[in-house]
């Protein structure tokens, strides 16, 4: 075992590393994970949660005499490398003779579950969650077949370097664990006992509460808000809150915000059922929401023909649970495409649409800008005077300006900004 390390008290703004007599240490990671902090489409830092590797190495050194690690996590992963990174350095530590021990405060998702695995004990709450999945990545530009199998193929073995991680922790056939990264597997405290992704379920722990957002892309733990990677979604079985100040409460967002007990003013109703338990007023008044929507919903499609018997209130509900994540997912798969600003509005804005009706609206702005530029481009040139240069036209060239008419003019811009942005590629 090495010398013990010196006192440590480093406190970043997403994690914190402590020891006091150089042999116990505690770190807590809350944040995502990040070779480097993440930066918008100009270069800028985007605000956010952001544990990037140099920094944490270099602070875990200080720890590497510990004999005894307490890792506290709340992460929603982020770069399969770092994480993997994380996590070997850290199984070092432990073969070193290190005890590890992690307890999930809140989530470890992704890369954040490689980085609990890493531990020789692994605690959960009742209400913490661990989700596993296959990497992924964004692909930019234009790509022949060669270089998408190529593409999937390094996909495949950074799967198989995660499915070895999850291997060695839970004890599970190679098999069953890629069929749970398929299938973007989430697991509440219990069910990653139950599976050998954590040893321990601290029963006495104090409830912790987690819940997502209305379209699904967030998650509140511990009154802090939390953005899924583009393309998740919060899986169904946690209830769906709007936070208000230090409370977070079950909403219709056709309705004013209800509270449903009296220990706060909290629901965390995880189903219909529940919700009816804890507000039965509330809970009426979605399912007489959702009836009406179901039965508008069949009287505009039901011209002639027998009409197909309406969906319960649950369906409904469901039904438009599952429109709205789609929605979402599908806008989201633009993001490449049009600007953040678009996005968001079409997501979020006054004028919320589809994925569709967000390509109508920027074909129409682009058509827009473009009939703006030839508008430009005209004036310019009758700015410089060019119609009283003459010239001598031979063989195809085209005739002097100033002996077009304005249509003949337009056509000739057209063709010049053709000629300038037009070329595609072979």
């Amino acid at each position: 075992m090495p010398n013990p390390s010196p006192a440590v008290n480093i406190k970043k703004t997403v994690y914190a590393m402590e020891t006091a007599d150089g042999q116990s240490a505690e770190i807590t990671m809350y944040g995502d994970i990040y070779e480097q902090t993440p930066t918008d489409w100009w270069g800028d830092p985007i605000e956010g949660q952001f544990i990037t590797l140099d920094e944490f190495m270099k602070d875990l050194e200080q720890l590497t005499g510990c004999s005894d690690v307490t890792i506290r996590m709340n992460s929603y992963g982020g770069d399969a490398g770092v994480s993997n990174t994380i996590h070997n350095r850290l199984r070092e530590l432990s073969r070193a003779g290190a005890h590890l021990t992690c307890i999930v405060d809140g989530v470890a998702m992704s890369g954040g579950s490689l980085i609990m695995c890493a531990c020789d004990t692994v605690k959960v709450n009742p209400s913490s969650l661990i989700m596993i999945h296959k990497c992924w990545g964004f692909l930019w530009g234009g790509y022949n077949a060669d270089e998408l199998r190529e593409a999937a193929t390094s996909y495949d073995a950074w799967d198989k370097a995660q499915v070895a991680i999850y291997k060695r922790k839970t004890g599970l056939s190679e098999t069953v664990i890629s069929h749970m990264m398929s299938d973007t597997t989430y697991m509440t405290g219990k069910e990653a006992v139950d599976k050998g992704f954590a040893d321990e379920l601290m029963e006495d722990a104090e409830p912790l509460e987690i819940a997502a957002s209305a379209d699904g892309r967030s998650l509140l733990v511990r009154g802090r808000s939390f953005h899924l990677a583009p393309g998740m979604f919060a899986p169904d079985n946690i209830p769906t809150v709007k936070s208000e100040g230090d409370t977070s409460v079950v909403t219709n967002k056709n309705q004013p915000a209800q509270t449903g007990s009296n220990e706060g003013g909290k629901l965390m109703a995880k189903n219909l059922e529940e919700l009816r338990a804890e507000n039965p007023e509330l809970a009426d008044a979605l399912m007489a929401e959702a009836e009406a929507k179901a039965k508008a919903a069949v009287s505009a499609s039901g011209a002639g023909g027998a009409d197909p018997a309406p969906a319960t209130g649950a369906e409904a509900v469901s039904a438009a649970v599952q429109a709205e994540q789609k929605r979402i997912q599908e806008i989201d798969a633009l993001a490449g495409l049009y600007d953040a600003e678009a996005i968001r509005e079409a997501k979020f804005g006054e004028n919320a649409c589809t994925a569709q009706e967000l390509a109508y609206r920027m074909a129409q702005k682009a058509a827009k800008d473009g009939k703006n530029y030839l508008g430009m481009l005209e004036g310019d040139t009758q700015a410089s005077g060019a119609q009283a240069v003459g010239s001598a036209p031979t063989g195809g060239e085209a005739p002097p300006l100033d002996s077009m008419n304005p249509e003949q003019r337009m056509t000739a811009a057209r063709a010049e900004v053709k000629a300038l942005f037009g070329k595609k590629e072979g």
